[in-house]
């Protein structure tokens, strides 16, 4: 899967996981294998450019280059790419990486910390008005998609992420599982159901999700949500945009690229949703995990079409600063293969507590009703590994 130390052997994902510090580790987790990082050698260094992804993997390429002349052992970068191009990513050699088998579903109790004040950004009114002006904005013809996120921001001082990290990868072994140090005692931290694109040995997958719906209380009311999920005409006009996106991306870079004519279901234990697993393979070895996934950001499934337009769009309209959030985590090695996810259904930490963040696809047509629970159910995968609940502020 990657470099690593020869004097770090192999583990299990449940003993990276118990070994994971906030402020020390980053740790990333898939249904492919589990990287824990330790410790900083050398940091990507910040582009200085209008648009960093376009020397991104230059960059990268430098660092990667500078471990493998000073004979580090570890030639392999981590961590995170923000939303916003110009804002500086979060990506480091490690000083020691270790490496084991994907995690395993298991019973984690909820995260136990002492949370204070929750407080929407926006609030659930002030959002609804956002999406209806949004769909205004879309029958100007301004754009013909645009994705809106809220945030909660909840008072936790001296919250600790790596509970929850450890609770998300036993309760979504099939997801991205994620714990990034950002320094200055930040955390980013999530589980995304969603990968941007993986290379291994010249292969690469990339799996778009886009149309989402709730899971149900009941067996049956859940099988019902799924059917109506792919009957949706809207949520299948939504998915292929992003399908249509994510593949057009691609084909420069790749040969054989097979694209399904139809979504399939992906289930969290939250929400349904429209995904489609499109593979291929790189025309030029030379071409990297990082590169195609730069390519490929943001996607219209996490900012919209077109992508400038839904950009301003969404600068106007949300009220704070995205920051990592639909951005993108992972690694990449010497190679160029790795893996990248999306950074959604995630949150960021401090000092005085945490964010979260979800967001909906609004088209249109869209109901902000709708767009609002469709967010409430996104945000339900961090609240249940916190322990927390909604109220009817929120």
């Amino acid at each position: 899967m990657t470099t690593v130390s020869a004097a770090a052997p192999a583990a299990t994902a449940a003993e990276l996981l118990a070994g994971y510090r906030p402020g020390s580790c980053t740790l990333f987790a898939s249904p492919s294998g589990t990287l824990l990082a330790e410790g900083t050698y050398f940091a990507v260094p910040p582009s200085g450019r209008r648009d960093g992804l376009a020397d991104l993997s230059r960059r990268v390429d430098a660092v990667l280059g500078v471990a493998e002349a000073a004979g580090h052992e570890v030639r392999t970068v981590v961590g995170a790419v923000p939303f916003a191009p110009g804002a500086p990513e979060h990506l480091v050699v490690p000083m020691r990486l270790r490496r084991g088998g994907a995690p395993v579903a298991t019973p984690v109790e909820p995260a136990v910390f002492r949370a204070g004040r929750v407080r929407p950004v926006p609030g659930p009114g002030q959002y609804a008005a956002a999406v209806a002006e949004a769909v205004r904005r879309i029958d100007a013809g301004r754009c013909t998609k645009v994705v809106l996120a809220r945030s909660l921001r909840v008072d936790a001082p001296g919250f600790d992420p790596a509970p929850v990290v450890r609770a998300l990868a036993g309760r979504e072994p099939g997801a991205y599982t994620f714990g990034v140090d950002l320094g200055g005692g930040r955390t980013l931290f999530g589980a995304s159901p969603e990968l941007l694109v993986a290379r291994r040995s010249g292969r690469i997958t990339a799996h778009p999700l886009a149309g989402s719906a709730a899971r149900g209380r009941t067996p049956a009311e859940d099988a019902r949500r799924a059917a109506t999920l792919m009957r949706s005409e809207k949520d299948r006009h939504e998915h292929a945009v992003v399908v249509d996106a994510v593949a057009s991306a691609l084909r420069p870079y790749c040969r054989d690229l097979v694209v399904p004519p139809t979504p399939a279901l992906v289930a969290t234990a939250s929400m349904w949703h429209l995904g489609t697993m499109i593979s291929g393979a790189v025309a030029d070895p030379a071409v990297s995990a990082l590169t195609l996934a730069t390519a490929l950001h943001p996607t219209p499934a996490v900012c919209g079409t077109p992508t400038a337009a839904a950009r301003q769009v969404i600068a106007e309209l949300e009220p704070f600063d995205r920051g990592f959030y639909t951005g993108a985590v992972g690694w990449m090695d010497a190679s160029g293969d790795g893996e990248w996810a999306v950074t959604i259904r995630c949150a960021t930490s401090d000092e005085d507590g945490l964010a979260l963040f979800a967001g909906a696809g609004v088209v249109a047509g869209s109901d902000p009703r709708a767009e609002l629970a469709e967010t409430t159910a996104k945000l339900a995968t961090m609240l249940s590994a916190l322990g927390l609940e909604l109220g009817d502020e929120c």
